[in-house]
């Protein structure tokens, strides 16, 4: 394999540890047991406790999280770090695969992949625009506003009752739904801002099925979320943890000179190979007429040289 060809597929692999921070990185789950008695659920309604949650979590904006997922293919991945919501963000260390840890900054549409290996021009960050034609790219970023916006207006959710769960006392919330029910989360209540409804509402079409139990601390906060989501590639389990709200700093990028754009250096390495080929098939024309000339002065061709 050529240095072109090998370079290729080095960046195309950071394209995908990109895509992975953008997109796997976005939170599905596996459901879990009872996290305590409903002998008090009476003063725990749903759709005030889940509503009370989500406008307190909003107004943390960022969360320390640890999650741990579970692919329709049955191999584990994970990652540790700062959750951010509205706009959606993280900082975190991917870890699991066949790959090594690696971190990863989003913020909005953009995705930031540290690399294992400088480029040749010394960066050591790779970004990629998530957008598509102009247009916000649509996504679950697996933050726990997220998972209540899923839940506000659900008539579904139910309070299990209150329990311990990780050394915390909290009290468990459960709900299975629908695609139809997930399409229409909170049209009923109105708690979120419009284009968060709107954009959650997009990002949860493609599921054919969600089932989850949350638990919610004393100070209102979520604390676990344990969730399994189907579509039409199967089912992906996934626990997510929060702790430390709104103690996190911004999410920030890195420093702009340390930073290449996977769609440029992706069309530098295509114009790499465009020449290399260029000059191979150069190379095998003359190789042709170096064959034609000793055949014509009778030497046999270059398959005649060589010794005997």
């Amino acid at each position: 394999m050529n240095t072109a060809v090998r370079t290729r597929a080095g960046i195309a692999l950071a394209g995908a540890a990109l895509l992975m921070g953008g997109l796997t990185a976005c939170g599905e789950g596996a459901a879990a047991g009872d996290g305590g008695t409903s002998a008090d659920a009476t003063a725990h309604e749903p759709a005030t406790a889940l509503k009370a949650a989500y406008q307190k979590t909003v107004a943390a904006k960022t969360a320390h999280a640890e999650i741990t997922t579970v692919g329709a293919d049955g191999k584990s991945s994970g990652e540790s770090g700062t959750k951010a919501w509205y706009p959606a963000g993280h900082d975190v260390v991917l870890k699991g695969g066949d790959e090594p840890d690696n971190r990863s900054i989003m913020l909005g549409d953009t995705v930031y992949t540290q690399l294992d290996k400088p480029l040749q021009d010394g960066k050591t960050w790779m970004k990629m625009d998530l957008s598509k034609d102009g247009k916000p790219g649509v996504r679950l970023n697996g933050d726990p506003a997220e998972y209540l916006g899923m839940l506000l207006g659900q008539q579904k959710a139910t309070h299990v009752g209150a329990g311990t769960t990780d050394g915390v006392e909290a009290q468990h919330y459960k709900a299975v739904l629908t695609n139809a029910e997930l399409v229409t989360a909170d049209d009923s209540t109105k708690v979120m801002e419009e284009q968060h409804r709107q954009y959650l509402h997009e990002a949860v079409r493609h599921l054919t099925a969600f089932e989850v139990d949350l638990w919610i601390g004393k100070d209102g906060l979520p604390v676990r979320v344990d969730s399994v989501q189907t579509d039409a590639k199967g089912t992906v389990r996934t626990t997510a943890k929060f702790s430390g709200y709104g103690t996190a700093p911004a999410v920030q990028p890195p420093p702009a000179d340390q930073v290449a754009d996977f769609r440029e250096v992706m069309q530098g390495v295509d114009a790499t190979l465009l020449e290399t080929d260029k000059k191979l098939k150069e190379a095998g024309e003359d190789l042709k007429e170096a064959d034609k000339t000793l055949r014509d002065a009778g030497l046999g061709g270059l398959g005649g040289l060589g010794g005997s």
